[in-house]
């Protein structure tokens, strides 16, 4: 789907009244007294007053309502940009009003918009490779996708070596250099996913970090000075099918506008049975270069195999906007400072049609879920007698799965300086199959969050446990990423595995399942089969870590030798340095 211009703004758009009421009205019994989640369990910790009878007004009724409108046809997948956003925008900005928020946005506007940039490139059906002896054609969609990395009419790439390149990684702070000081400048880099995992004292060993994220290959190639980049993708490595990968990484590409930092000019992702065929052209065995990439001393290796290919991309001008309410701090030496929910109000739009010729992309898990539970979120906390001491913004970000977009340009254009937001708890992808007895805490063991996040789980009778999937590197894959880059502790709640009521290992099956069948896939639909108890149970958590952290003294911190503690204290530097008003 190709989109131009700014989303509309037509006052004739049609508004989802009874959608609107229905989430701000629809109320589900308490849960019974004694059972996880209830209120009265939570009357022991430092919250605001009535904060228990606030929290119960978090129910199954508002969030499936939320979740109705969000994922419906109607909204054609929330595409950056598109007609869908516009009326998502509209629909999160009317509800908030309506709740009796104040506008969070800059300059008294409940939105702040920002420019984005689209490109579709019109792949080639082949893509050829030259060796020595022989040739190879990797045919689009099959075996490869390639995306653009440069906002022009035409990305080309002419007559480049093909270079192995191990993980692609530069990390002096575990002595790991993948590059070696080669020249690979204008060359096409093929790399592996992931990082190095088999030693628990070496990139932390199996919890992916960010060296292992695809954003960080291409942009780490783009250093070198390459004209392209070929990541390998397994399942194992990725995290997800390659299916995901297709349905991604085609259509419209849509990007911050571009500044001075170095690109490739072709992104690429192959499959690894291509990446062999590819390999062998050189001579060369994938397996032995894999195992040779397993070491420190690795250096890159020439394959002797040489590639052109030329992206005739079509290059869009547009906007879209993260939506923001402000409930202010009552506290007024505190109010100055906020927590900040988040959860992104987008998907992927239309797309590639599934075997039912559904081409809407509707994102009910992804993240309609996390987009209710903070309209929940915020109804539940105007409930309160009084607001807490800090200020809360709930803050709806968008084109998150374009590359946390949204966020990104929050980070850099906020409307509280970071050294002012105490936190952010960041809602993406609701527990749709029932209560647990644990929780799943992206971001466990990073900072002073966790005390506070343990006591809440307490009054659920859940146990925190740190991230399940550690593989997939999922602090790396969501908003609160962006938090954490400018200083930010940040809290991601993902649920939990452990169900009450069902076998061990049924959770995870669940999840991988959805992740091989759904995720960012046609089917991602709100079903009769969905369960709201545990994604009621996380909302109210969140809420109440939202309100602790709100009710606190002191803002919370970045562990010490933590990734992020250097961020956090410039942070508050900057504000500590700022003249008094």
């Amino acid at each position: 789907m190709k989109v131009s211009g700014a989303p509309s703004t037509d006052k004739n758009v049609a508004f989802p009244v009874l959608a609107l009421l229905l989430t701000l009205g629809a109320c589900q019994p308490a849960p019974p007294e004694g059972e996880p989640g209830t209120g009265e369990a939570v009357a022991d910790l430092p919250l605001p007053a009535a904060s228990s009878v606030a929290g119960e007004s978090i129910d199954a009724g508002a969030l499936h309502a939320a979740v109705s409108f969000l994922a419906d046809d109607l909204l054609e997948g929330r595409g950056p940009a598109s007609r869908g956003d516009a009326l998502t925008q509209r629909y999160l900005a009317s509800t908030m009003e309506l709740l009796g928020l104040e506008p969070g946005g800059p300059d008294g506007s409940w939105l702040q918009p920002f420019a984005i940039v689209g490109i579709e490139a019109e792949v080639p059906p082949r893509w050829t490779f030259l060796g020595p002896r022989s040739g190879l054609n990797l045919e689009f969609w099959e075996d490869f996708v390639a995306a653009s990395g440069v906002q022009e009419p035409k990305a080309a790439i002419s007559a480049a070596e093909v270079v192995f390149v191990g993980y692609g990684i530069q990390a002096p702070e575990y002595g790991w250099d993948d590059y070696k000081d080669a020249d690979v400048d204008g060359k096409v880099l093929l790399m592996l996913n992931n990082d190095p995992e088999w030693d628990a004292e070496l990139f932390e060993g199996e919890r992916r970090l960010y060296y292992g994220r695809w954003d960080y290959k291409y942009e780490s190639a783009a250093r070198q000075g390459a004209a392209g980049a070929i990541i390998i993708h397994t399942t194992p490595s990725a995290g997800y099918p390659f299916n995901v990968v297709q349905t991604g990484w085609t259509g419209p590409q849509f990007e911050l506008p571009a500044g001075d930092e170095p690109r490739c000019t072709v992104h690429a992702w192959v499959t690894e049975d291509a990446a062999r065929e590819l390999v062998a052209l050189s001579g060369h065995d994938l397996d032995e270069l894999v195992e040779s990439a397993r070491s420190r001393d690795f250096a890159p290796v020439p394959l002797n195999v040489t590639t052109s290919l030329t992206l005739d991309n079509e290059v869009t001008r547009a906007q879209t906007a993260n939506v923001a309410g402000l409930l202010p701090g009552s506290d007024p030496e505190l109010a100055d400072e906020v927590v900040v929910y988040t959860a992104h109000h987008d998907h992927l739009g239309r797309g590639e049609p599934d075997p039912d010729g559904d081409d809407v992309y509707n994102g009910a898990l992804d993240n309609a879920s996390g987009t209710a539970q903070v309209l929940a979120i915020a109804r539940a906390a105007l409930r309160l007698p009084e607001p807490p001491r800090r200020s809360l913004l709930f803050l709806f970000v968008a084109a998150e799965e374009q590359g946390l977009l949204g966020s990104e340009h929050y980070a850099q254009h906020p409307t509280f300086p970071p050294g002012k937001i105490a936190a952010n708890i960041n809602l993406d992808g609701g527990n749709i199959w029932g209560r647990t007895r644990d929780l799943t805490y992206i971001g466990y063991g990073k900072s002073s969050l966790d005390p506070i996040v343990e006591a809440v789980a307490v009054t659920q009778d859940r146990v925190v446990k740190p991230d399940q999937f550690p593989d997939r590197g999922f602090f790396y894959r969501s908003d609160q990423f962006n938090f954490a880059k400018v200083g930010v502790p940040a809290f991601y709640p993902d649920g939990g595995t452990d169900f009450r009521d069902r076998p061990e290992g049924w959770g995870r099956e669940q999840m991988e399942r959805f992740e091989e069948e759904r995720y960012h896939q046609a089917s991602d639909e709100l079903t009769e089969d969905w369960v709201f108890d545990g994604m009621v149970d996380d909302a109210r958590l969140a809420f109440y870590v939202g309100l602790a952290v709100a009710q606190a003294d002191e803002m919370p911190t970045w562990n010490e030798g933590d990734e992020f503690a250097d961020e956090r204290e410039a942070a508050l530097a900057a504000v500590r340095d700022q003249p008094a008003q």
